[in-house]
């Protein structure tokens, strides 16, 4: 599950351990510069942990799939694979990995002595019990579920070896199993009602699942028989420093940051620009980890009228203006992408020539698609049907920074006749919208290890429900030629092929103006002036607190 430095940026303020001796080999880390080397790690005490994202349903991650899933069940549950520093995947709970020359077999061998949080032994029989967990319908799965579709058969060739099968070529498979939507957890625990596994998995990470006090905390202590992967002999302690993890839920930016400032919380996430801004002059650490996979954009349903002309999306991305909002509101905290893909991800191809703020260019479309009449508020009419964009927003997902980019959008269109109707929603009641195809706009945030995100995003396949009923396939894009582009990027065993392939794809997708980026998935964490040695993180850029000490 760790140890992710490539894509992880130290920050600001706090102290910090060094923390290259307890990482895999050739993991590096960006240090603080102000940190003083001299700190020594204290063991004990438990670190408390704001959370802005909404409550997870389950603690389970393989149930859904979401990110606020990945970030607690980082702390208790880890994959057979991992990034390291230079964003390699290399084995983690797994020793070793083969495939055949045809590629549709893949072979994989278990660690031995590391043990579950119920007692049992991680064994090849949990690669396949946690597989099928997956592929079960039962499960509800979405980004685990989508993961592992191409394994069609688990043989179990010894006690700590097991042979995937697989319908087809997929050299994405070790990236999918590197994040914690696949983590592996004890079968035993797998065999308990769903009920009884969401509220408390059985990992084989650093701390376990003591209680789950609902809408108030999730409680973890530190699992005592703990066997590190990656185990170092300089490590001063073979389990995690901190006695715990107290894991909450704030909703409401500005309460998390006050709890913050006022030592009544150790950490926060999605803490607002303007405090990032300021952090080193509160003495206040900074973790930014850019999530891999796409980067954070705007989906344009292209199934359904308006957006079902390229030239009413070609107009709205020349109506709106980004880049202004995000210098505004965003204090150098984002950067304006014009990528489908992170910038972590090195296959991400960009090109801003498609999104220029040209109002004269889109009120030239707009006419040509026979929206050529105006209402009394200066919308355009076309057949007595207005010109109106439903967009809902969810507050779980969405920071008030990028709410406001949003209404600033929304402003800027109106002049060339757009009318964008903002939805604020719980991510509920947002998930809901989606599935009703209730939305013409959408930011629908997807992490994914690797390229092949791009599948997952953009196959007409992806715009089937999974069995959790959610879709990743937003922008209803429905394309033969990029279908094969995209399968075929999967079963080459050519990297320079693989490159091209999803060059093309992306060429595709933007040259049909349907996504507009916006900028990479914002992954900010803030941490007082006690909390020392943050900074390894999973490989979807979840921080691990293995390596965390408390200074009181």
């Amino acid at each position: 599950m760790r140890r992710n430095q490539r894509a992880t940026r130290l920050l600001t303020g706090a102290l910090a351990l060094p923390l290259a001796a307890a990482l895999i080999a050739g993991c590096s880390s960006t240090e603080d510069p102000s940190a003083n080397k001299d700190t020594k790690p204290v063991a004990g005490g438990t670190l408390v942990y704001a959370s802005g994202d909404a409550e997870p349903s389950c603690l389970d991650p393989h149930v859904g799939g979401n990110y606020p899933q990945a970030l607690v069940a980082s702390q208790f549950m880890e994959s057979l694979f991992t990034k390291d520093a230079e964003g390699k995947i290399i084995p983690w709970l797994a020793e070793k990995s083969e495939v055949s020359a045809d590629g549709l077999t893949r072979t994989i061998t278990l660690r031995d002595g590391i043990t579950f949080h119920d007692g049992t032994k991680l064994t090849s029989e949990a690669i396949k019990a946690n597989i099928e967990h997956l592929q079960d319908p039962n499960t509800a799965s979405s980004t685990g579920y989508l993961a592992v579709g191409k394994v069609d058969q688990i043989k179990l060739v010894d006690d700590l070896t097991a042979e995937l099968k697989l319908s087809a070529p997929d050299n994405a498979l070790l990236e999918s199993l590197s994040m914690p939507w696949t983590a592996i957890q004890s079968p035993q625990g797998l065999k308990r009602d769903q009920a009884a596994n969401c509220a408390a998995p059985a990992g084989t990470g650093p701390f376990k699942v003591e209680s789950w006090d609902r809408q108030q905390a999730v409680n973890l202590v530190r699992y005592e028989d703990y066997v590190s992967p990656a185990a170092n002999s300089e490590r001063a302690s073979a389990t995690s420093y901190l006695d715990g993890i107290t894991w909450r839920f704030i909703p409401e930016a500005a309460s998390r940051y006050a709890a913050l400032q006022s030592g009544e919380v150790d950490v926060i996430d999605n803490p607002q620009p303007d405090t990032i801004s300021t952090a080193a002059d509160n003495g206040l650490g900074h973790l930014d980890a850019p999530r891999p996979g796409a980067s954070n954009r705007l989906e344009l349903n292209s199934s359904k009228a308006p957006f079902d002309d390229v030239r009413v999306r070609e107009a709205f991305m020349h109506s709106v203006d980004v880049n202004s909002g995000i210098n505004s509101l965003y204090f150098n905290t984002a950067k304006r992408s014009y990528s489908l893909l992170s910038s972590v991800e090195p296959l991400g191809i960009s090109d801003d020539s498609k999104f220029t703020t040209d109002a004269t260019k889109a009120n030239e479309l707009l006419d040509a698609a026979g929206w050529s009449e105006r209402d009394s508020e200066g919308y355009r009419v076309k057949d007595g049907k207005r010109l109106t964009l439903k967009f809902p927003v969810s507050t779980n997902q969405s920071v008030p920074a990028e709410q406001s980019l949003f209404e600033q959008m929304q402003a800027a269109a109106k002049p060339v006749g757009f009318e964008v109707k903002i939805e604020l929603l719980d991510l509920s009641s947002w998930y809901g919208a989606l599935a009703k195809h209730e939305y013409d706009l959408v930011s629908a945030p997807y992490t994914k290890v690797g390229p092949s995100v791009l599948r997952i995003l953009f196959h007409s396949d992806s715009t089937i429900p999974a069995p959790s009923g959610y879709f990743a396939n937003n922008a209803q894009i429905k394309d033969p030629k990029l279908d094969q582009l995209l399968v075929d990027a999967e079963q080459t065993n050519d990297e320079a092929e693989r490159a091209e392939l999803y060059k093309q794809a992306q060429q595709i997708v933007l040259d049909g103006y349907y996504v507009m980026p916006l900028y990479d998935q914002q992954n900010h964490f803030l941490y007082s002036k006690n909390v020392h040695g943050m900074g390894e993180t999973t490989a979807v850029s979840s921080p691990i607190y293995y390596n965390v000490f408390l200074d009181k």
